[in-house]
């Protein structure tokens, strides 16, 4: 049986209230009046009070912008290459940030598998080679990389994890998630882009997985994942010339709506579990509408999804890592006893949705 030993987390320099946020993007998207009164409702309703960027712009006049141009259509607009130098500046020390407070009381020496997870920025050599030099770790660790998967990435990276843990109990595999999703901020108004500016930030967090029964941590039960294709063209990450693109339709939460709860029951089914079972839920606070539908279908009360409701108000959606800030609220916060279990789920392209089980 593998465990997580433990999970650290990190965020930029840059803290931006969403109301500075929503001023910025009423210049740059030049909206009318009625138009800029719909987008201050969707901001007021939308959850989140504050998040964070590797970028100063979203908080400041045009006059002191450094990433975006000093006007207010950001022309010339910022190419994939000049995102892509910043995601390679930032994006290791972010990481090395949530891997400190993930690992401070653990040997480096003892890590054997590194994963690196990202959406937001690619290269090769690229961040888990960066890590393994930074880390000072061996040159023979095993890496692996988990590249454009999206919010559950995490989720399957965790799995490959327990893999390498459960065929060797010697395995201590450390998960780092790192996105940067602010560098792709697109200033052409469309519908996707305005929920996408709404609801997305950077963050990183880091994840120790053993393979040692004797450790503590919380025990890795089971994964279950199901692929909604209805929904492929509903939640989408392509690249462009001008960074990455996201499409991110109004109707996904009525498509997790719909379906949640028969992922929930089949994943419960698979280990001979029932919903009552479960005393923690750690669900991906994709946005406050995706939370409101898991709620409706699983039919909760009250309360049930709250760490999920916190974390996106003081960070908004930073894709990977977010499911991860979520459990470690959980874990830090709930006094969870022996034998109490938490159920995970996550969604991404596809439309995909990843759970997990966890034992105390």
């Amino acid at each position: 049986m593998s465990k997580i030993v433990s999970i650290g987390t990190a965020v930029p320099t840059f803290k931006h209230d969403q109301q500075n946020i929503l001023s910025f993007m009423k210049k740059v998207y030049a909206l009318s009046e009625g138009d800029s009164r719909k987008l201050q409702f969707l901001y007021m309703q939308g959850g989140i009070d504050t998040r964070y960027s590797v970028i100063p712009d979203y908080s400041s006049e045009a006059a002191s912008w450094k990433f975006y141009s000093p006007t207010e259509n950001l022309e010339p607009f910022p190419s994939v290459e000049e995102r892509m130098k910043i995601y390679k500046e930032c994006a290791a020390p972010l990481s090395l940030q949530a891997i400190e407070s993930c690992i401070s009381s653990f040997s480096k020496e003892k890590i054997t598998h590194l994963i690196t997870v990202s959406c937001t920025g690619m290269s090769a050599p690229g961040l888990d080679l960066e890590l393994l030099e930074l880390l000072h770790l061996p040159p023979t660790t095993c890496r692996t990389s988990v590249n454009f998967m999206g919010c559950y990435a995490a989720i399957h990276a965790l799995k490959i994890a327990n893999a390498f843990c459960m065929a060797d109990e010697n395995a201590n595999v450390l998960i780092v998630c790192t996105e940067l999703c602010t560098l792709h901020f697109q200033n052409d108004p469309t519908v996707e882009n305005m929920t996408s500016s709404m609801l997305f930030a950077d963050g990183a967090a880091a994840v120790l997985v053993t393979g040692n029964n004797k450790a503590e941590g919380i025990n890795i039960d089971s994964f279950y994942s199901m692929v909604a294709s209805k929904g492929s063209n509903d939640m989408a990450w392509d690249i462009s010339s001008k960074g990455f693109l996201m499409t991110l339709s109004s109707y996904i939460p009525d498509l997790i709506e719909e379906d949640f709860n028969e992922l929930a029951v089949n994943a419960l089914d698979a280990v001979k579990l029932q919903k009552q079972d479960i005393t923690h839920w750690c669900i991906h606070p994709g946005g406050k509408k995706i939370l409101e539908s898991v709620h409706k279908s699983l039919g909760f009360t009250n309360g049930q999804l709250q760490s999920s409701y916190d974390v996106l108000k003081d960070y908004g959606n930073m894709s990977s890592p977010t499911i991860l800030f979520v459990l470690q609220k959980i874990l830090s916060t709930s006094n969870i006893k022996k034998g109490e279990k938490i159920f995970g789920a996550a969604f991404g392209p596809g439309l995909t949705m990843e759970t997990f089980i966890l034992s105390a």
